[in-house]
């Protein structure tokens, strides 16, 4: 059935472009989508005073659907928190650095590890979690800091945060966005997450070993370059009160207890939210218990203040995100949400009219949608955070899949993986700087040995998904 498109179907498509525009341009975008928001609430109620309170409505709801992926990130960096006060983290890692012989061994060491631990953690507290412990091990075996914040990049804010299968963050917020299930995006986002980070971290090793042969390679330290770690491990025992014993119980049982969790889930089945609060529950129990084992009397005030470290770092990331994914959420069912049928009767929500038409005017087909969600992914990962516009990629995703009648899943997924590769930590200075303080590194320099690696893994990840839609 043709769908006949309004003037908020234009509007809509209208902001889209300004917003990709604005990230082009390196600006935030929280003003255009608020007036994007703002414009389609005209449109549908007629009426200011409904208009502007859709702005808030839509605050709302875009916070509901997110609320979630917030709060188990934000309980995870509060968990994280106490790990590194204690120094289990260190504990827990301790036995795997016996394995990190040679400058290769560290550089894939360093780079495992960081990955299986920002699948559990995230990225930003990994980090710390395997920084503190791992790096001076790393450069006494002979490898660059700027070898392992290389490992350190693209192990965790690249090949963990793309695909995000433990927390699942990112492929909620991308599901949420192309109107699909969390696992439907997570299964197409394997065969991609795996070609991705095959290739990244594979040129990037030759590229570190050239370089070191011939002697181009620059590691870019910058003054105080262990001020990170110093600053880590003078924490690790801050206020702790725990025992040698004590903490090397602690180190065996907590990844156990996560295990369990992983095995629970692919027992019964939990995916999305089930698997989310499964994690989240777990990790807020191993936080209080840790807590109070170390803190004693004061333990009351210091989980207290743990769970505001992580809820402070929770919305500083989603800050940015809210305000766009407000916008995009309109795209779809937050639109029905928020003002009610205002739409044509045969509609379906304003990106699938927009699918819908767009295959009755353009050739669409699996090369260019796959083109066009690798270079609109990533462009919204343009601003640094990799999360504000992966629901861009969603809704960018959803559009295309419907106008050529299959792949908006394998679609989605590429537009998550192109935004969190550029903007989750990988390319963009200004999101690489826990890494490289940590690692003691110029960020910039990061970014620059990080460039290339990530640009062809892209063009072969784009060329893979175009054969799986």
């Amino acid at each position: 059935m043709d769908i006949q498109l309004g003037v908020i179907h234009f509007v809509y498509l209208s902001f889209v472009v300004a917003i990709i525009g604005f990230m082009l341009m390196r600006r935030d975008t929280t003003l255009i989508c608020i007036a994007g928001i703002l414009g389609i609430g005209i449109l549908a109620t007629t009426s200011i005073a409904g208009s502007v309170s859709g702005i808030f409505n839509s605050f709302i709801y875009a916070i509901k659907e997110l609320i979630g992926t917030i709060l188990i990130i934000s309980v995870i960096v509060a968990l994280s928190r106490i790990l590194i006060r204690t120094g289990i983290n260190e504990i827990m890692i301790a036995p795997l650095t016996r394995f990190m012989k040679t400058p290769t061994l560290a550089y894939w060491g360093i780079g495992i590890i960081m990955m299986i631990t920002s699948l559990f953690f995230w990225p930003s507290p990994a980090v710390a979690l395997v920084g503190a412990v791992l790096l001076p091990v790393a450069i006494r075996v002979g490898l660059p800091a700027l070898g392992a914040a290389v490992a350190m990049n693209l192990f965790g804010h690249g090949i963990a945060l793309s695909g995000d299968y433990i927390i699942q963050g990112a492929p909620q917020l991308t599901a949420d966005a192309a109107g699909l299930q969390v696992n439907e995006v997570m299964q197409a986002s394997i065969p991609l997450v795996i070609v991705m980070g095959v290739v990244t971290t594979v040129v990037a090793f030759w590229m570190m070993k050239r370089d070191l042969r011939t002697g181009k390679w620059n590691d870019g330290l910058i003054d105080g370059a262990s001020n990170g770690i110093n600053q880590l491990a003078s924490e690790g025992d801050d206020g702790a009160e725990l025992s040698h014993r004590t903490k090397q119980i602690l180190a065996v049982i907590i990844p156990l207890l996560f295990a369990a969790n992983v095995a629970t889930m692919l027992v019964l089945n939990l995916q999305g939210g089930d698997a989310t609060a499964l994690i989240g529950g777990t990790s807020i129990q191993i936080m209080l218990i840790v807590t109070m084992m170390t803190h004693r009397g004061k333990g009351l005030e210091k989980a207290t203040s743990y769970l505001i470290d992580g809820f402070l770092f929770g919305f500083r990331v989603f800050g940015p995100v809210i305000p766009i994914a407000a916008f995009f959420y309109l795209g779809d069912s937050g639109f029905f949400a928020m003002f009610g049928e205002k739409l044509p009767e045969a509609s379906h929500g304003i990106v699938n009219d927009l699918g819908v038409a767009l295959a009755h005017v353009v050739p669409v087909n699996g090369v260019v949608g796959s083109i066009t969600l690798t270079i609109g992914g990533a462009i919204t990962g343009l601003d640094g955070s990799g999360f504000s516009g992966i629901s861009l990629a969603g809704s960018i995703a959803q559009l295309f899949g419907h106008a050529i009648g299959s792949g908006i899943a394998t679609l989605t997924a590429l537009g998550q993986v192109a935004a969190i590769w550029v903007g989750g930590g990988t390319i963009i200075a200004w999101a690489l700087i826990p890494a490289a303080a940590i690692c003691g590194v110029s960020p910039f320099e990061l970014a620059r040995r990080n460039l290339k690696p990530v640009l062809i893994g892209l063009i072969v990840t784009t060329i893979v998904a175009m054969f799986l839609i």
